[in-house]
């Protein structure tokens, strides 16, 4: 077995942890859906139709109605439904997922951004065998040229350090970018919703450059654990918030030594 394709989603998990990556990656394990990953799929289908809108119809009431029409579009499927225990606690939810929209529009006023792409679906081959795969929420091309890479979160921001992680993903999509368009983003941005709060850091192509042989090594590395099988649990902070943590042989192996 060889690896094919790679998102920056599961590079980010093989570089955390080779035993989540195999969870998710080659088990394929379903994990619980959340109201909050409804939360975070409705609003990121209503910002990208805000932007099939003019200027002048990207108003806060337009994004609320394409958040509502996008949960009902939503809710009916097999991932989401039964999601709530109540009528209750869904209008609970969708007024907290309003909320967090207009937090949105206080980062940016949408009548005056004109992104360049959206929801952008990406297939890049860094090399003959290597082929990154994965879907860049947004790029704009601002007023002087340059180009910025956007990504939102619906959570809540973390410690600005805690963020890199993320940061790690679109770096990944930055070099695709310069792969695809032959020019090298200026900037990376994450916005966090809840809070609202914004990080953003400069891109250089010496950083392309880097994320171009950390990628090749990381590629070499997964290839070299799925040939010898070989995926071991790293232990961290994260476990916390894992969905395999009663599965994983670290805390297997804990909880037998607790008993």
């Amino acid at each position: 077995m060889a690896l094919e394709t790679l998102s920056p989603s599961r590079a980010g998990d093989f570089k955390a942890c080779p035993q989540l990556f195999r969870f998710r990656a080659i088990d394929r394990l379903p994990e619980p859906t959340t109201v909050y990953q409804a939360r975070g799929t409705t609003a990121h289908l209503a910002l990208q139709r805000l932007y099939d809108l003019t200027p002048a119809e990207r108003t806060p009431e337009r994004l609320y109605d394409l958040f509502r029409e996008a949960w009902s579009e939503l809710r009916g499927t097999e991932e989401f439904a039964e999601l709530f225990g109540s009528v209750e606690e869904e209008r609970e939810w969708g007024l907290e997922s309003l909320a967090l929209l207009a937090n949105y529009l206080l980062i940016e006023d949408p009548s005056l951004v004109e992104p360049l792409e959206r929801e952008l679906d990406m297939l890049e081959a860094i090399d003959d065998d290597i082929v990154i795969r994965g879907i860049l929420d947004r790029i704009d091309r601002l007023p002087d040229g340059r180009l910025i890479i956007t990504d939102y979160k619906t959570g809540k921001a973390p410690p600005e350090p805690y963020a890199l992680p993320a940061f790690f993903a679109l770096k990944i999509y930055a070099l695709l970018i310069r792969r695809r368009l032959g020019e090298t983003p200026a900037e990376v941005r994450l916005i966090y919703l809840n809070g609202p709060t914004v990080y953003r850091i400069p891109i250089e192509a010496s950083q392309l450059d880097a994320m171009e042989r950390q990628l090749r090594a990381l590629w070499n590395r997964i290839n070299r654990s799925l040939e010898q099988n070989y995926f071991p649990p790293r232990p961290s902070r994260l476990c916390d918030y894992c969905s395999f943590r009663d599965r994983c042989p670290a805390w297997a192996t804990v909880e037998v030594m607790a008993g």
